[in-house]
């Protein structure tokens, strides 16, 4: 007897992705095309270049950065997202630029290194339904309450932080993050900055540095770059004594 005939899957989810940094879109892109429901049609390098790209190829969603030379993201933002459903993917927190995201008609936004591979693309699919996907650090600072403008893809009804809910299955130093960024100014900096802030987190998590280079999105080489910057800001030269000089003052203003 004959198989059966399968049903066909539907088309593919088509993806744009916008950020300047190439290493970034490269990672997203090889990323997002390991899944066969998913297909980065178009890249760019700018706002502008991420509007015209979306008029040429039509794509389903649009991962788009804050911070682009040019035209950024935010001055794109309301045509691109006149075009499609629009995920802001960026290392930016400020409250403010948050909130002018989210009001010009980003129906989500991620901030790197706070989320994992399958949550960003459980996020990418989720976009397309217009559920809405929030980091936890950026859902804490607005109390996810915002009234989208009238481009975005979800009602404010929607609005829910699923990179935040899903922290309840994560290993210690994922919440750690979580709660590192409202929580600042509780402890000593070392004079880190916040990249650097993040990558000793990421240290002192147990990360090796290729695992730190693909939480981040960044290369192996500008992760050994901020290390060696991180060593010499505390007064250290082994990993070991960096997590020890870290963890022996960074856990005391953090809540429990």
């Amino acid at each position: 007897m004959p198989d059966q005939p399968q049903a066909r899957p539907g088309p593919p989810l088509r993806v744009l992705v916008a950020d300047d940094n190439p290493v970034v879109r490269a990672g997203l892109t090889a990323l997002l095309g390991t899944h066969p429901d998913m297909d980065v049609v178009a890249q760019a390098t700018n706002g502008e270049e991420a509007v015209r790209e979306a008029g040429r190829h039509h794509p389903d969603v649009a991962l788009l950065d804050v911070r682009m030379p040019g035209t950024d993201g935010l001055t794109a933002l309301p045509e691109l997202a006149a075009l499609c459903p629009v995920m802001m993917l960026t290392y930016s927190t400020e409250p403010q630029v948050v909130a002018e995201a989210l009001r010009r008609g980003a129906t989500g936004y991620l901030v790197h290194g706070e989320f994992t591979a399958a949550e960003l693309v459980a996020a990418v699919r989720a976009l397309r339904e217009g559920r809405p996907t929030i980091s936890a650090t950026v859902s804490t600072s607005l109390g996810v309450s915002y009234k989208p403008s009238h481009e975005s893809h979800a009602p404010a009804s929607q609005m829910q932080p699923v990179v935040a809910q899903s922290s309840k299955t994560r290993p210690a130093h994922a919440s750690r993050l979580h709660r590192r960024i409202p929580n600042h100014s509780n402890r000593p900096s070392f004079g880190l900055s916040s990249r650097e802030v993040e990558v000793m987190d990421l240290i002192a998590s147990g990360m090796n540095n290729r695992q730190i280079a693909a939480t981040c999105f960044i290369s192996e080489k500008t992760v050994k770059n901020h290390i060696n910057h991180i060593f010499a800001k505390l007064h250290t030269s082994t990993r070991s004594e960096a997590i020890a000089h870290w963890l022996g003052t960074a856990h005391r203003g953090w809540p429990r």
